[in-house]
């Protein structure tokens, strides 16, 4: 199991290699820059703003950037000896004239280093660290309901099958997931915060000058939003457990369960259970990534301050650093979920070895 979880981690390397390059060829072939953000004030002369496109490197080609990105401006000395010059970086004075140049300090990548933001000038692993709380607080929460509602629902509709209870959460399953998250998160604020007013609006602390909040703050704060991102992980869970189920029931060794008088709860949750849960396997890897990919709408909605709202306005200001690292713990988050996926099939199901 080990020497397998290793190997899947070497594999993914070049998987991560290429998520990055294709990120960033998106964002550099994109119309503007992050300069452009930066440069509506009317008072820059266009030597001032040629000076600072050139401080910031976007006219550079794309391999320079993005070697720029993965190894930093920083020069690498291995052995005494070195290896990559890094970047010279101009000195601006206060006149908007180079007065000179410094070796960079950026580090890059493979050495830890997502660089700085464009726009707030802060380390891009320091703004992403405060908000990842707040999208785990939200995306697991929302991950645990469906797990826990939507697979006991599943489970229900199949050994109930043809009932109301069947026919009902079978509706309300394709319902539910034809809606778009970004609809059904504007509806709930609608009528729950705007017209009846019970819950809030959005945000995940009260606003109050002396910044005191009660445990109920927190919750109504959460409600709206875990609905709303809760809500196809139920219905998809659901429709995959009643589906896996009724196979599960329809197999040989199932009947020859019933030919020896066992009871349905026997046959149910002692035979047939635990081989249904093998294709929900599958679901759980990626339900992780849905984690903070799908908090990205419900969080804007929500005014929630997690990573997902912050992608959103990296992505307009075109913040390189912020948008590029959040892509990177997306991807790793995949990777490692898919990994899960792979050693739960050897839990569910003993015929299965990972070697």
């Amino acid at each position: 199991m080990i020497r397998y979880i290793a190997r899947r981690l070497l594999q993914s390397i070049p998987t991560l290699a290429g998520i990055t390059v294709i990120a960033y060829a998106i964002m550099f072939f994109a119309p503007g820059n992050p300069a452009s953000q930066l440069l509506l004030d009317p008072e820059l002369s266009l030597r001032q703003r040629q000076i600072l496109a050139d401080a910031l490197g976007v006219n550079d080609p794309f391999h320079v950037q993005y070697g720029r990105w993965l190894l930093g401006d920083a020069p690498i000395d291995l052995f005494g000896t070195r290896i990559y010059e890094g970047r010279q970086i101009p000195i601006i004075d206060r006149r908007g004239n180079v007065s000179g140049y410094q070796d960079g300090t950026g580090l890059g990548v493979v050495r830890g280093d997502f660089g700085k933001s464009i726009t707030s000038k802060q380390p891009a692993a320091l703004i992403i660290g405060g908000t990842i709380g707040a999208t785990l607080e939200l995306g697991w929460l929302s991950l645990m309901i469906g797990l826990v509602v939507g697979i006991p629902i599943g489970v229900l509709a199949a050994v109930w099958q043809g009932s109301v209870f069947d026919q009902i959460t079978r509706v309300l399953s394709v319902l539910v997931s034809s809606i778009p998250v970004f609809w059904l998160g504007l509806i709930l604020l609608l009528i729950f915060g705007s017209s009846l007013q019970w819950l809030p609006m959005g945000g995940r602390f009260p606003n109050s000058i002396s910044g005191d909040y009660t445990a109920w703050d927190r919750i109504s704060r959460l409600i709206l939003p875990t609905i709303t991102l809760s809500s196809f992980t139920i219905a998809t869970y659901s429709r995959f457990m009643r589906a896996s189920l009724l196979d599960v029931l329809n197999q040989d060794y199932v009947r020859t369960a019933y030919s020896k008088g066992l009871s349905n709860r026997a046959v149910w949750f002692g035979h047939a259970l635990r081989n249904a849960l093998i294709p929900i396997a599958t679901l759980f890897g990626p339900s992780l990534t849905l984690v903070i990919t799908g908090a990205v709408l419900t969080e804007t909605i929500y005014s929630w301050p997690g990573m997902g709202r912050l992608l959103v306005a990296a992505v307009n200001t075109q913040d390189y650093p912020i948008i590029m690292a959040t892509v990177l713990i997306i991807a790793v988050a995949t990777i490692i979920g898919y990994l899960i996926s792979d050693v739960l099939y050897a839990v569910f199901d003993p015929r299965v070895r990972l070697n």
